[in-house]
């Protein structure tokens, strides 16, 4: 059976619905395993984590967002019935867009979206494409980081660089699971932390906006998760990574790097370690032959510049089919790649979540009750 496009997963099955200015947002995990401890609360604490404290480097939409369980959960655990969160939209304004509705912003989906669902779409605020709509992957993710939390895997993702402005320290794993949510960047190096949000003013105060580039580490993924050829783990997490809107790259480890190495310097030597077998590098990012390895996952995503900018751009009016110009105006982020951090933590705990049951690693019913 062909799955709606709105849905992801073999096991644990993610599924998001709602749109930036519709009533709420909100996600159905279907095939979390039975007997996993689960609240409101925990899934406040990640939707908390989505607006960065800073006003300067974020759009004027601040959503007070609530989360609320409406099933799955009875007695403070999962039942195996699929868990339904929403959270409702209570600041959406509508206003600017109606006056634009024909005018299809540069860098948005709105003329692919209109032509695609024949202008039924709903376009406020790029509707189903909006960044709002990675709420459902927040909510979904901390079904997912709570049941890898059992099996000792910890997912961390953080900023490592905004326009040209880049981390050129080395941090260990624990300093960026520390300091990540430190800054309003979510970049663990302070003091280039203050660089990026620097660039991210100077964007909005010319008018324009700036993208920059995040890196996931995931830790403790036991060795052979992944089903090759169509169902790698690689492949599976870059889908899920291209599906958070604005990402337009995702590489492992060496990623691109390695097309100018030498397979000499590629190659990923093992040892042992531990009485256990590593590696002495990880140019593979963790995964090999779209397996995990049991070496750290290290990926890292593209994210755009926000395409809302307050500069004039050239468009078409597709209502009369003549050329015009639009100036974007209303609540956007000068730089989304903030607010992206959880939302690509989330987006990899739900992948390694749905393979580690497949895998067989974590079973359907995690501890019987008495």
């Amino acid at each position: 059976m062909l799955l709606a496009g709105n849905s992801i997963g073999k096991e644990f099955v993610v599924t998001s619905f709602g749109e930036s200015h519709g009533k709420c947002v909100g996600v159905i995990v279907d095939g979390c395993p039975a007997g996993l401890p689960f609240s409101e609360k925990d899934i406040q604490a990640e939707v908390d984590r989505r607006i960065p404290p800073q006003p300067k480097i974020v759009s004027g939409r601040i959503e007070k967002d609530v989360a609320a369980i409406l099933s799955g959960i009875f007695n403070g655990f999962t039942t195996g019935a699929p868990i339904s969160m929403i959270v409702e939209n209570k600041e959406a304004d509508s206003s600017d867009y109606e006056a634009i509705k024909d005018l299809p912003r540069p860098g948005h989906a709105d003329y692919t979206a209109r032509l695609k669902y024949g202008g039924f779409n709903d376009y406020r605020g790029g509707g189903r494409f909006s960044g709002r709509v990675t709420v459902a992957l927040i909510m979904g993710g901390a079904v997912a980081k709570k049941l890898l939390s059992l099996f000792n895997v910890d997912v961390l993702a953080y900023t490592t660089a905004i326009g040209n402005v880049r981390m050129g320290k080395s941090l260990s794993f624990e300093e960026i699971r520390k300091r990540r949510y430190e800054t309003a960047v979510r970049c663990p190096d302070v003091a280039c932390a203050e660089a990026m949000e620097e660039a991210i003013v100077k964007a909005r105060k010319e008018g324009d906006s700036v993208g920059g580039i995040i890196e996931i580490i995931a830790l403790n993924v036991p060795v052979g998760v992944g089903e090759p050829l169509f169902g790698s783990l690689d492949a599976d997490i870059a889908k899920m990574l291209f599906a958070i809107p604005a990402v337009k790259g995702v590489e492992f480890g060496a990623g691109f790097r390695a097309a100018e190495l030498k397979g000499s310097e590629n190659n990923d030597a093992y040892l042992m370690r531990d009485v256990k077998v590593a590696t002495l590098t990880n140019n593979a990012g963790g995964i090999l032959g779209g397996i995990s390895s049991g070496m750290p996952i290290i990926v890292r995503i593209a994210v755009k510049p926000t395409p809302s900018i307050a500069k004039e751009q050239q468009t078409v009016n597709l209502s009369e089919m003549k050329n015009a110009t639009i100036k974007v105006t209303g609540r956007h982020d000068p730089c989304v790649v903030p607010k992206a951090v959880p939302v690509a933590e989330s987006a990899v705990a739900i992948v390694l979540a749905d393979h580690m049951i497949r895998s067989g690693v974590i079973p359907k019913v995690l501890k019987e009750r008495k």
